[in-house]
């Protein structure tokens, strides 16, 4: 799907459109370069947020720290999406925000890439507080050149690691599963976000996405040497701001090439520097995780 071949101000499918005549539309590059991050931001209300810093200015921060980076995925976009996308954020192309608790899933998407679509989908099983809003993931699809395609999923799982809540998130991985297989067979696939899972605890399904879908995870790559962490029955650690890029998180990105399309991960990166405020403190209560990829054509369009 192209972008229409006139300039439109406003919105189209729930996503801004700045620049409807963007050369990408007709670029036919054989290879090039894109860099992603996936970020839960905290933006549930101060009142009963977990970060450490006032949430509107910390968000405000945030949205201008973006903008090095060619597609993002934000998690808990809810009470101050205005701040995320009006105080010096630059990308081009956003998904429009579905509003607040109890309306909204938290999940957006801004990119330097046109954004053909997106649908929002809430997860068939919950717990606890995760009930409270239509958390869940959603499909979009990003052109990154002349009739070249990647299909992105922006996630937040269940949260929390009692039997019933990772009961739930099993589920939510499976259903999430479904769906890409429904709906992207034979495309390029990027799946970031905060699943809430880990291949180290026992009682999540992550390696089954993987496996099902013949996707790949950047940091068992990059970091991990190739290698899915030993499964556990113990509790992770409840910590996630002081990890390593050594250490499994929560926050994932995965991918997946096509016959068209050849994708590459180079470079795997924690920006936990990048996202501090003056005095050294998180502007989130989670960690934001960056990737650089390489792609070439395998066939010509």
């Amino acid at each position: 799907m192209l972008w229409p071949s006139v300039e439109f101000k406003g919105t189209f499918g729930a996503i801004s459109i700045k620049h409807a005549h963007d050369p990408v539309l007709t670029d036919t590059s054989q290879n090039g370069r894109f860099s992603v991050l996936t970020y839960n931001i905290a933006g549930l209300p101060e009142i009963i947020s977990s970060a450490q810093t006032e949430r509107a200015a910390s968000i405000a921060e945030i949205g201008k720290r973006l903008n090095p980076f060619d597609i993002v995925h934000v998690q808990e976009d809810f009470h101050y999406h205005t701040e995320l996308y009006t105080s010096g954020n630059a990308h081009p192309y956003r998904t429009e925000s579905k509003g607040n608790i109890p309306f909204g899933d938290g999940l957006n998407t801004l990119s330097r890439y046109p954004i053909s679509f997106i649908k929002r989908i809430p997860w068939n099983d919950c717990t606890g507080a995760d009930c409270l809003t239509p958390k869940g993931f959603t499909h979009s699809r990003v052109q990154i050149g002349k009739a070249l395609f990647i299909d992105l999923y922006n996630i937040h799982s269940n949260a929390f690691n009692d039997p019933e809540a990772a009961a739930a998130r099993r589920k939510n991985i499976d259903q999430l599963s479904s769906f890409i297989k429904d709906h992207s067979a034979g495309n390029a696939v990027i799946v970031m976000g905060d699943l809430n899972g880990r291949y180290q605890f026992a009682s999540d399904n992550i390696q089954k996405l993987l496996n099902n879908n013949d996707l790949r995870d950047a940091w068992v790559m990059l970091r991990n040497k190739g290698q899915l962490p030993v499964a556990s029955s113990k509790l992770p650690p409840r910590d996630i701001l002081h990890l390593t890029e050594n250490t499994e998180s929560i926050d994932k990105i995965l991918f997946r090439s096509s016959d068209a399309l050849e994708l590459f991960p180079t470079r795997y990166a924690l920006h936990a520097n990048l996202f501090e405020n003056q005095t050294g403190e998180p502007l989130s209560d989670h960690l934001p995780v960056g990737l650089t990829f390489n792609w070439k054509l395998r066939k010509s369009l």
